[in-house]
């Protein structure tokens, strides 16, 4: 069966994750996509992290589905090829610091005139205004600006800003930039024709972390009493042989933790509701403390048994290399193992959304650099000149 973006064309001239990692969502939804790359070392994502055969992993969740062509866009007839790719696809997608694509001459303004209908996306760190459109800005530097940093700080004991440890601005821009391509092209559908996306890193992390992360910041006339981040320092549950987390949200939930763990004061009036609790945080702070101290002396398959019996949110730690031996994750078939051509074997996640009618599926594996060159060169009627093109560095 189709995918919901079958028939839709995408060219990707984005590098690293922010870019690469939407187009790759719209592929694995039935989007078909070319992957333009400078020759030689090509997209800068290829050489970053864990590799097997030269395919990196990183690469491989962002550019799998795609095909690859390297073109030199520096050269006079590389940018003739980049625009006659633009000339025939949906959507153009790149992630350049402002300026670069238009002084190419592949900027929105050069692939609009020719493709009018196109839905051009532009991301980069701080977007093409105000005093930091010149800044590079790699994932580390959004997050220090956007406030994920200052989250990870533990507020009760004053230790630093520290980073995610993972490249969550990326990531985050790449979610937002797929929701809006795909708002576009419905957009579209209904008549408002092409249109460019301009989407800063900066503004989607803000977007992101202001949800649960900024309430005094959101609400003005709160009193303050509050931290601003709703799970700013919330504890895990340490056992014998690891940890988890249980959540003590509802009325029920707290008072079932806490039996649980075999902590006594949960029918306290104090701490019975919700709003009590917050209006008497130290003593609650107190009875879940006991509850943290209790979970030493359990083995997480006891704890966890305890705090589902008594019907409360809870999940154990685990990492990448555990998460494939989860019952739950083999269930329902999370994780797909197969072969990539050159890299070898590989187990990814399937995608996230469940699409009844049109399911989305895992794309084939990422191309080697310049893997579809010719195939691609051909397809615009230029395979007369491949050899000469080659020769030149045009392409590789």
């Amino acid at each position: 069966m189709a995918g919901p973006l079958d028939g839709i064309k995408i060219l990707d001239l984005s590098i690293a994750v922010t870019g690469p990692m939407a187009v790759c969502m719209l592929a694995d939804q039935g989007a078909s996509v070319v992957k333009v790359e400078p020759p030689g070392l090509g997209d800068i994502c290829r050489w970053v992290g864990v590799s097997a055969n030269g395919i990196g992993a990183m690469f491989q969740m962002s550019n799998r589905g795609k095909r690859s062509i390297a073109v030199d866009m520096h050269d006079d007839e590389g940018r003739k090829i980049v625009r006659t790719l633009a000339k025939d696809v949906d959507v153009v997608v790149q992630n350049f610091r402002p300026g670069v694509v238009e002084r190419l001459g592949i900027g929105y303004d050069d692939v609009a005139a020719i493709n009018g209908d196109v839905i051009y996306v532009s991301i980069s760190g701080f977007g093409p205004d105000g005093p930091y459109a010149h800044k590079k800005a790699y994932d580390p530097v959004v997050q220090c600006y956007g406030g994920l940093a200052s989250v990870q700080a533990e507020p009760v004991d004053g230790a630093r800003p520290m980073l995610v440890y993972h490249a969550a601005a990326d990531k985050i821009t790449s979610l937002y930039a797929a929701q809006a391509i795909s708002a576009a092209l419905f957009a579209r559908e209904r008549g408002a024709g092409g249109q460019h996306i301009v989407l800063p890193m900066l503004d989607a992390v803000v977007n992101f972390l202001w949800t649960d992360a900024a309430g005094n910041e959101v609400m003005l006339d709160s009193d303050g009493s509050q931290q601003s981040s709703f799970s700013q320092g919330q504890p895990l549950f340490h056992y014998r042989d690891g940890a988890g987390i249980a959540a003590p949200v509802s009325d029920a939930d707290f008072a079932g933790i806490c039996r649980a763990m075999n902590v006594e004061g949960y029918d306290d009036p104090r701490v019975a509701t919700i709003a009590e609790r917050w209006q008497n945080q130290e003593l609650t702070a107190e009875i879940m403390n006991r509850c943290y101290e209790n979970a030493l002396t359990m083995t997480t398959a006891e704890a966890t048994r305890r705090l589902e019996e008594e019907n409360t949110p809870c999940g154990v730690v685990l990492s990448s290399a555990e998460l494939h031996e989860d019952r739950h994750v083999r269930e329902v078939g999370l994780l797909e193992d197969s072969v990539h051509p050159v890299g070898g074997r590989m187990r990814q996640p399937k995608p996230a959304a469940r699409f009844a009618a049109t399911p989305a599926q895992l794309g084939p594996p990422s191309p080697t650099l310049g893997q579809h060159t010719d195939e691609i060169l051909e397809e615009l009627g230029l395979g007369e000149r491949v050899a000469a093109l080659r020769e030149a560095g045009v392409v590789t």
